[in-house]
């Protein structure tokens, strides 16, 4: 038995609370991953893991058994880390998840210089707005926006992303033009719902102090960004989305910007990883580069402040 695989094999059906998501999130049969908890309990002469045919639970001895291999581990990669460091060449598979329309406009077109400046790294991207479990999913690292809360992450704040309110030629020469937000009361809107909660957000509006915020009434809502951009484009309503994602169809005409004198609240954007996990090399220069990329975006507002353990949205 490899002692370290097998501590690796332990903390990942811990943390994943079961032994098939580990062995995918690690691509290892199912049989095998089993086969090195019971040979560790063997060795050890203890039981880590109650097991039943619903689920498993951490014996007590499991537990401390856990925080043990998670700093044994820990220091393992930083000896490993200290050496590649040397080499300027991080490497292996790197997990990221980021909303559709930020990895769309932001992340993608700049891969090629991350990979530039990092060759042996292979990238798995997914690109979603529905929040994923980090942890459960295998996924090392996510850029994240809007309020974190739920479980405990290390987050750094990258961002903050400013929103227009728009629609399509066709719909204000069916429609009109609103020329406050209460107007739009009278409208037809796209609303925007959770992928997590369901919950339809409302729209908010500020000008000098004053600040509404209001539900509007839609035909139709959505839950992902690249999805409700294109019920923009096609004249179903008043739209209300990151301005960075609406730039090129401001400029060619094929959107309008509605109540310009009025400004919205603008959405943290994050980084975020697990707080249980050392930060290896590969995720380091990711973290690094996406900052960098978001500081200098002309659609951000940047704030960096160090790196802190907050409540995040898992």
């Amino acid at each position: 038995m490899n002692k370290l695989q097998a501590m690796e094999v332990f903390v990942q059906v811990v943390d994943a609370g079961g032994f098939t998501r580990a062995a995918e999130n690690m691509q290892l049969p199912k049989a095998t991953v089993s086969n090195l908890i019971q040979s560790l309990e063997t060795a050890l002469a203890v039981k880590l893991l109650h097991r039943t045919t619903r689920q498993i639970s951490v014996t007590a001895d499991g537990a401390a058994y856990y925080e043990r291999c998670l700093r044994i581990l820990a220091d393992v990669r930083e000896a490993e880390e200290s050496l590649s460091r040397t080499k300027l060449s991080p490497s292996g598979r790197l997990r990221v998840d980021a909303p559709s329309a930020l990895a769309r406009d932001m992340l993608i077109p700049a891969l090629p210089d991350f990979f530039a400046r990092y060759p042996d790294i292979t990238l798995e991207l997914g690109c979603s707005d529905r929040p994923v479990d980090l942890i459960e999913e295998g996924v090392d690292c996510a850029v994240r926006g809007g309020a974190l809360g739920d479980s405990t992450l290390i987050a750094r704040r990258i961002g903050a992303l400013n929103f227009t309110t728009c629609a399509a030629p066709s719909y204000l020469a069916r429609y009109g033009v609103p020329q406050h937000p209460r107007d739009l009361t009278r409208h037809v809107c796209v609303n925007y719902f959770s992928a997590k909660t369901g919950k339809v957000y409302d729209w908010d509006f500020s000008r000098d102090g004053e600040r509404i915020q209001l539900p509007l009434p839609a035909l139709v809502a959505l839950n992902d960004s690249n999805a409700y951009i294109a019920a923009g484009l096609a004249g179903l309503g008043v739209v209300q989305m990151s301005t960075f994602a609406l730039d090129d169809y401001l400029a060619d005409g094929r959107m309008v910007q509605i109540l310009s004198d009025w400004t919205t609240d603008p959405i943290p954007i994050h980084v975020v990883y697990p707080q249980n996990r050392h930060l290896s090399a590969k995720v380091r220069v990711f973290v690094e580069w996406v900052a960098d990329l978001f500081a200098n975006h002309p659609g951000m507002q940047v704030v960096t402040p160090a790196p802190a353990t907050i409540e995040a949205a898992a």
